[in-house]
């Protein structure tokens, strides 16, 4: 049986073929990649809309701070993406103009999300940007294509880890009905 590449070597020998290949020229970015950049430009700031919305409807020290560092790291991906598409010369999409700030108290309560909804919604768009990041590391050619999804994708499970510790502690994450096999014990 052939043993399995340590993940941790495969890291180092994409790095390594990275550095070792600096001199090398780019080829042109293919349509797909340049469609998953495109892509994932747009998610991410309509994600920043959603954690502003969360910004202007939550009063919890807790959940504004996971916010923020929401908004952040957000911030920084697509400044960084922004950056290297200019570069490129792929054109940025349009997108929705930022939210103003308002005061979460005179905000009506059949509009305001609760902390709970924004949590989940915050969780729920996390998955779908760690989903674009392992697509678009799947269909990049170049390695410095792969590494800025790689990097990306390895945030997300930084800011995950943090949100689910926080979701268990209010209790707010959605888990699904346990299954048990037929013919086990029931708990």
């Amino acid at each position: 049986m052939k043993k399995l590449p340590n993940p941790f070597e495969a890291i180092w020998n994409t790095l390594k073929t990275t550095i070792d290949k600096v001199d090398e020229p780019h080829s042109p970015l293919h349509v797909i990649e340049v469609g998953d950049l495109w892509k994932y430009v747009t998610m991410v700031e309509e994600f920043i809309r959603y954690e502003e919305v969360g910004l202007n409807t939550t009063s919890d020290d807790e959940v504004r701070e996971m916010l923020v560092d929401a908004v952040k790291l957000c911030e920084s991906q697509v400044k960084r993406l922004s950056d290297f598409m200019k570069k490129e010369g792929v054109p940025l999409p349009d997108v929705t103009s930022a939210k103003p700030e308002s005061n979460p108290k005179e905000v009506p309560l059949g509009v305001k999300l609760t902390d709970d909804e924004i949590s989940n919604g915050i969780s729920f768009k996390l998955v779908l940007c760690m989903q674009a990041c392992a697509k678009g590391q799947a269909d990049a050619i170049r390695n410095d294509i792969g590494l800025l999804w790689l990097n990306f994708y390895t945030e997300w499970v930084a800011f995950g880890t943090t949100l689910k510790t926080l979701m268990r502690k209010r209790g707010w994450i959605k888990i699904p009905p346990y299954y048990y096999p037929p013919g086990s014990p029931v708990q």
